[in-house]
């Protein structure tokens, strides 16, 4: 019973953040129709930020929130300066625009802080001896601490969305921009708002992620996650916030008990239950698990 907690709750932390991108992932799903592919990689770029803030001594707390915002202002300008210009034009062209912001990104992290790995101070008490004992198994404070955030700011994350003005443009933007526009809703302006949102929800996803390894900051650090993040939002669904949750977190414990107990699935071996879960969802359901099924009408 020990062992198989230890398990859940390591599942559980890699679960809460694949589900935090996968919720971000979502939220430009349905306003663009297309993956943002540069979604870690923009993660990456604001966590980098906010350890760079953590070596001028500047506490843990205030550098999320300057990363946060950077993330925001980040992804208004992705939306509004490449992604707005190109988007009429072609799907494709989109994700070639994505693909190029993601070695962009990723080079200019090189550029401005190396190639070297770097540990993210935490948020929440970090050290060794820093666990309360649940049914013998140790639950760092580190992780429940993450647990906390992400529930809280995938609550906030829907109350947004069903509960405010805002929310009620974001949901009918995404539904039918052209009706949405002829309605009166600002459409470029929510677009940008989540771009905004969607990056902000990346920083700190990547900021809560980093500190839970030593040396976990680098340049290859947010592109697995991406992997199974995608994955997630597919399995749940990419019209579906609630099912990208829900599958992120599954698939964090499904990944976190089959590397436990089954030692050949390890290392690069993990990356490929991501794949296979993308395989078949789009074999069995391509709309996800809790997607709705697209309807044309003739």
């Amino acid at each position: 019973m020990q062992v198989f907690l230890e398990y859940l709750f390591a599942g559980i932390s890699n679960g809460a953040i694949y589900a935090a991108l996968a919720l971000a992932i979502v939220m430009v799903f349905r306003g663009t129709g297309t993956i943002n592919f540069a979604q870690g990689e923009m993660a990456l770029f604001t966590t980098y930020i906010a350890w760079g803030l953590t070596t001028k001594n500047v506490p843990v707390v205030l550098c999320l929130l300057v990363a946060t915002a950077a993330g925001f202002v980040l992804g208004a300008v992705t939306e509004r300066v490449f992604i707005r210009p190109i988007e009429r034009k072609s799907l494709l062209a989109t994700l070639i625009v994505l693909l190029g912001l993601f070695l962009a990104l990723n080079s200019l992290d090189g550029i401005l802080w190396g190639n070297q790995n770097y540990t993210m101070p935490s948020l929440f008490p970090n050290s060794v001896s820093s666990f309360v004992s649940v049914g013998g198994a140790r639950l760092y404070w580190a992780n429940l601490g993450l647990w906390i955030v992400v529930a809280v700011l995938v609550g906030a994350m829907f109350q947004l969305f069903n509960h405010t003005r805002l929310g009620l443009h974001m949901r009918a933007t995404a539904s039918n921009r052209e009706s949405a526009a002829l309605s009166g809703i600002p459409v470029g302006r929510i677009l940008m708002l989540g771009w905004g949102f969607s990056a902000a929800v990346g920083a700190i996803a990547g900021i809560l992620f980093t500190p839970l390894s030593p040396d976990a900051l680098g340049l290859g650090e947010m592109f697995p996650i991406l992997i199974q993040a995608s994955a997630a939002a597919l399995f749940g669904g990419l019209d579906s916030p609630g099912g990208a949750v829900a599958a992120g977190l599954l698939m964090g414990i499904v990944e976190a008990l089959l590397s436990g107990y089954v030692p050949a699935i390890g290392g690069q071996l993990q990356e490929a239950i991501a794949f296979v879960a993308i395989v078949l969802v789009l074999l069995v359901r391509p709309q996800g698990l809790f997607g709705s099924k697209e309807v044309e009408r003739v």
